[in-house]
């Protein structure tokens, strides 16, 4: 098992999601510039539903360095005066999907409490300076690795944990011990933590009308209480979530057959979004927007639709030519065959490009 670089469908279908990701901007911004009343409270609703963690106070100083920033300069007077540029310097996104949240909600959809939280997709989004090309890197859960000494909310630390799975950093130390861990492994500093719960991701299917999906073979998962025929299914919410958690039903039940059905899907529901008009129905972009942010926690930096808007906005430039996606590579672990180690020294020089 090693590290791949796809091209041509990889290219459109990653294409697809930079056309999503400008989809977003233009999104929040109508959301900004509504009238009062009903849109003042759907502002100040949506605002609100964005959970939010302060990592950069938690983790302090003990951290990879940021890279270098130049800040551009307004094109003129007026236009410093009128609105702040966009920002165009590097960023690193950890970006993990989980069954982080209790409540009755994701209970029924299989999630875990708070307590016993796990992060079942790992991505660390590269945006290069410009914000013109992107590299993004799924790492997979089952990589062992060691696990730093992380603080946790209540005070005090985790203990430093060697071999242990990369996706247990979150279950021991919720998304401050997520981000130092990956920042250990990668040596890459992340500007930015987004965490989407398995809830919010049900609803967002939903409220985009479901997605079509074509599997190449029969899933048979009943973890993941998934059964279906091989061919094309349209899938509502609580079928896609199945469909991106299954794993035991297909292939050698591994997390790297997890991965590809995830791309699957992602390519599936990019596709709805982007076929969705979502600026000229407001009850439907409001419900899509409310099952977005309702299912969101950021770092602190990106906790409001100001935020996000504007990093949306930044990416407008971003073409899918120059988007390319990737797993770290890795091999099997010589302990266990059922879990995998970085390959070296390929994924120590794939971190350092993203630095």
């Amino acid at each position: 098992m090693t590290g791949h670089d796809e091209n041509g469908d990889e290219r459109r279908r990653w294409g697809r999601r930079a056309r999503v990701l400008k989809a977003a901007g233009l999104t929040l911004t109508g959301l900004l510039v509504l009238g009062a009343g009903t849109a003042g409270w759907a502002y100040w609703h949506l605002n609100r539903n964005i959970k939010s963690v302060d990592i950069n106070s938690a983790l302090g100083d003990d951290r990879p360095a940021k890279a270098m920033v130049t800040p551009s300069a307004p094109a003129s007077a007026s236009a410093s005066a009128t609105a702040s540029p966009l920002p165009t310097e590097a960023l690193n996104i950890l970006v993990l999907g989980s069954d982080s949240r209790s409540g009755k909600a994701n209970a029924k959809l299989g999630g875990g409490s708070s307590s016993g939280a796990r992060s079942d997709t790992a991505m660390v989004v590269h945006i290069d300076a410009g914000r013109t090309k992107a590299t993004v890197v799924s790492i997979p859960r089952d990589t062992l690795v060691t696990r730093p000494s992380c603080p946790l909310p209540s005070g005090g630390s985790t203990a430093v944990a060697y071999d242990a799975m990369f996706n247990s950093a979150y279950s021991v130390g919720g998304p401050v011990c997520a981000v130092k861990t990956a920042e250990s492994v990668t040596g890459v500093r992340m500007d930015h933590y987004i965490e989407i719960d398995f809830a919010g991701f049900s609803k967002l299917v939903n409220a985009l009308g479901g997605v079509t999906v074509t599997t190449d073979e029969n899933i048979d998962d009943d973890k993941s209480h998934l059964h279906l025929a091989s061919g094309t299914h349209h899938l509502n919410g609580t079928q896609a979530l199945a469909l991106a958690r299954t794993r035991h039903g297909i292939g050698d039940g591994s997390d790297l057959g997890r991965i590809g059905l995830q791309q699957k899907l992602v390519k599936a529901l990019l596709k709805q979004i982007s076929s969705a008009d979502l600026l000229s129905d407001p009850a439907k972009l409001y419900d899509v927007a409310n099952a977005v942010t309702g299912s969101l926690t950021t770092d602190t930096g990106l906790d409001s639709l100001g935020e996000l808007t504007k990093l949306g906005q930044s990416l407008k430039s971003l073409s899918s030519d120059e988007v390319r996606t990737v797993m770290m590579p890795v091999v099997a672990a010589p302990s266990d065959p059922n879990r995998v180690i970085a390959n070296e020294p390929e994924a120590s020089d794939l971190w350092h490009s993203l630095k």
